[in-house]
């Protein structure tokens, strides 16, 4: 008795398609994009930029390379923490030479309080003494070198490029990462997917601040556990669906109301 003749495999067309009775095609990957159209991206920035015209970054340095030190300590710690550690740090060390000079067990005293100071005091003095060594103690003002450095990322060289050097980098952190994902601004899943795409889309003339307005709308208006839709000045731009009211917030200037006497008064008048 002969064997059965086994069955043709389906074949692949050069386009992904299965071909053959009951044949189906192959489920696409969707592309994620951003659910604004340019307009709609000029003009929330453009409120970003009324509302905090001069943004500035929350972690407390007085160069280049203490910025680069405490954005590296600021890694799985808050920045009012790193700020209370770096103050006497930063007093006595604010050079690369002067922070190798204290040695690792003195600048792991001073940093004990920030979560990781073990490994994170080893970085600072490897990444001082490669400052020495490598680049004449200056920070360096091009991100495929910062990243050399001990304990520097990507997300850290481009803090350190916009804030130090003025280029117009975008440096994902949590917030960003949440706020893209949230209002579909910049879905992705990775830093660096969503990076693209805001480098991409928000238009040059806002892009020195645009991390910063995205951090701190995140840090304190787009929050992680419940949005402050209340508080949000592109609240009727805003496509997130869990978003609270399309009222958006009085466009001044921060220092010129208090939001928590706005909060009041709304409980108030209920």
């Amino acid at each position: 008795m002969k064997n059965p003749k086994p069955k043709d495999k389906p074949k692949v067309s050069p386009k992904g398609l299965t071909s053959g009775a009951g044949a189906k095609p192959r489920a696409r990957i969707a592309r994620s994009k951003p659910l604004y159209s340019a307009a709609e991206v000029r003009e929330i920035f453009h409120r970003f930029s009324i509302q905090r015209p001069e943004p500035k970054g929350e972690l407390e340095h007085v160069n280049a390379f203490t910025l680069l030190v405490a954005v590296v300590l600021s890694a799985q710690a808050t920045d009012a923490g790193v700020n209370k550690a770096t103050r006497a740090l930063f007093a006595i060390a604010d050079t690369p030479e002067k922070m190798l000079a204290l040695g690792e067990d003195t600048v792991g005293q001073h940093i004990r309080t920030i979560g990781l100071w073990r490994n994170k005091a080893k970085n600072v003095i490897a990444l001082s003494e490669a400052l020495i060594r490598d680049h004449g103690g200056e920070v360096p003002g091009d991100r495929d070198l910062l990243v050399e450095l001990p304990g520097v990322g990507r997300k850290t060289a481009n803090v350190v490029l916009n804030m130090a050097f003025g280029q117009h980098t975008m440096a994902v952190d949590t917030h960003i990462l949440r706020i893209g994902n949230r209002i579909g601004l910049a879905p992705g899943k990775t830093p660096e997917q969503i990076e693209a795409i805001l480098v991409k889309i928000i238009p040059d003339e806002f892009m020195l601040h645009a991390h910063h307005w995205l951090i701190l709308h995140g840090r304190y208006v787009c929050k992680a556990r419940k949005p402050d839709c209340w508080r949000c000045v592109i609240a009727d731009i805003c496509k997130s669906p869990e978003k609270s009211t399309s009222e958006p917030a009085p466009l001044v200037p921060l220092d010129e109301i208090d939001p928590i006497e706005v909060a009041e008064a709304e409980v108030a008048a209920q």
